[in-house]
């Protein structure tokens, strides 16, 4: 079976044969006959099958008769992220050359203002994410009642990414007699659903069972300690003794996770980008840029790139992480070994991470092989472990500052030693903190006697002394000495010794 007996038009097959392909694949060989027939179509299809060539080339040719009208797109192509419509678009590029066709991409990280001329002009071709979508129509800049065709790209991953009411909105808002073509990799009940609802009567076309992996993948696992400084110096050796390593994606579970391993990395002489969903567009596209054209031989990402990119020649997946989610491991070897090449995917697994394993090995139906390494684990440098939490950070370093500088050393003294004047350090617990004047900084007058009166407290040593009420932050005038009501030879002593006592109930 060759591209010309599709029935695609000479326009198309010229820019196909220009590309260099002459065979087309089992997804595209049944689906593109469907499509130009107008019908609807399900198909379920593993990444890297050539399924977006399926509903590109397709859409080519019925598009080469008519014309746009302003704000309302002839054909719309939903995708789940930023990239995936990017490639699409792309898609469009390589293989329109030869016609002119208006193609507008509607995503996050780009002015509205851009957009909306762009839609002014008229559009064959709107590639969107749904966000951004229903962002215009809100506005009222984009009409959807002009859509002829529509296609649903990784249902699956818009249902992971919480996309599923924004796809019912949207296709309750495209004509009833549209055509719909639905491609995903699996169909959990939520996605059968959708295709029950929003397909009349369509064909479906299943070119591989759903969560298999490629043949020409060669898959392991390697047991890893618990602490992230122990995944991140095997990751190293990993990649170190990799010899048929020409490029890798390294995949994370969280956004946080993989600026913190790109950093790591690069402080050990590794050449790495980052890709996540909290990078501005700009960033995203430019390190996806440099890594295809191999100026970056290492991509850390979140599942963001997990789905859909064609990045042909990815030698190595790492799992940093094993995925939450099995669908997730599928989509992540499925980087490599991609249009009949080999590749590795090695996963590190914790010890918390087995059961997520055996669901991974149940999925796929075959077990994963483990290798052993004899990789000596060294304590964490400065800036490789985690951050940990304020609290027990502040509490550490408080211990490491006491252990080096004494309380009291600064001056020269140390806990245990007397200063100057004989007088012992006394425990903080034994005596208030202590300000000029002999008050406490709540304003109490300190239980020790002023160094004038220490002759003096020998003799009513023994007396019990009242309690005085606290002053509230003002200074106390001086007191005046009372009368001598006692012994002449008591008159010497200040009067608030000779109070007298009041015996407690």
């Amino acid at each position: 079976m060759s591209f010309s007996n599709l029935g695609l038009s000479d326009k198309v097959l010229a820019a196909v044969a220009a590309t260099g392909y002459t065979t087309p694949t089992p997804i595209q060989e049944q689906a593109i006959p469907h499509v130009l027939a107008r019908k609807d179509v399900l198909g379920i299809a593993q990444t890297g099958t050539g399924k977006t060539a399926a509903f590109v080339l397709p859409m080519m040719t019925m598009l080469e008769k008519g014309r746009a009208r302003a704000r309302m797109p002839r054909t719309l192509i939903l995708e789940p992220t930023r990239e995936l419509a990017a490639q699409v678009k792309e898609q469009f590029d390589k293989y329109g050359v030869g016609q002119k066709l208006n193609v507008a991409l509607l995503i996050g990280g780009v002015s509205f203002g851009d957009q909306d001329s762009k839609l002014t002009r008229g559009v064959d071709v709107l590639i969107a994410t749904p966000g951004r979508l229903l962002d215009h129509t809100e506005r009222g800049g984009l009409l959807l009642t002009g859509v002829e065709l529509l296609v649903i790209d990784e249902a699956d991953r818009m249902l992971d990414m919480g996309f599923i009411p924004d796809i019912e909105r949207i296709c309750k808002l495209v004509p009833f007699t549209r055509q719909t073509l639905f491609f995903t990799a699996t169909m959990p009940a939520e996605i059968r659903r959708i295709t029950e609802t929003f397909l009349h009567n369509p064909v479906k076309i299943e070119v591989s069972k759903p969560a298999s992996t490629a043949v020409t993948v060669t898959q392991s696992q390697v047991a890893v300690g618990r602490e992230p400084h122990e995944k991140r110096e095997v990751l190293r050796a990993l990649l170190r003794e990799a010899t048929d390593l020409k490029n890798a994606i390294i995949f994370c579970n969280r956004k946080r996770e993989v600026a913190l391993l790109a950093k790591s990395l690069q402080k050990h002489g590794f050449s790495v980008g980052a890709l996540h969903g909290d990078m501005e567009q700009s960033a995203r596209t430019a390190a996806l840029d440099q890594f295809r054209k191999g100026e970056l031989p290492i991509l850390v990402a979140s599942d963001v790139a997990a789905r859909g990119l064609d990045i042909p020649a990815v030698s190595h997946v790492y799992n940093f992480d094993v995925p939450h989610h099995s669908d997730d491991y599928v989509h992540r070897i499925g980087r490599t070994g991609r249009a009949g090449r080999t590749g590795s995917a090695i996963s590190l697994v914790c010890p918390s991470d087995q059961k997520s394993m055996l669901a991974i090995e149940k999925l796929i139906g075959q077990s994963i092989p483990k290798v052993e390494t004899a990789i000596a684990i060294s304590e964490p440098v400065e800036g490789e472990t985690a951050e940990a939490p304020r609290q027990s950070r502040n509490r550490t370093g408080n211990r490491e500052a006491n252990a080096e500088h004494p309380r009291g050393s600064r001056d020269g003294h140390r806990k245990d030693q007397p200063r100057e004047g004989g007088r012992d350090r006394k425990p903080r617990r034994e005596r208030g903190p202590r300000s000029e004047g002999g008050r406490s900084e709540g304003g109490e007058r300190s239980p020790q006697p002023q160094p004038a009166e220490a002759a003096f407290a020998a003799p009513v040593a023994a007396a019990p002394q009242p309690q005085r009420p606290p002053s509230i932050g003002r200074a106390e005038a001086p007191r005046p000495r009372r009368e001598d009501n006692e012994p002449a030879d008591h008159s010497h002593l200040p009067a608030f010794l000779l109070r007298p006592v009041r015996a407690r109930a």
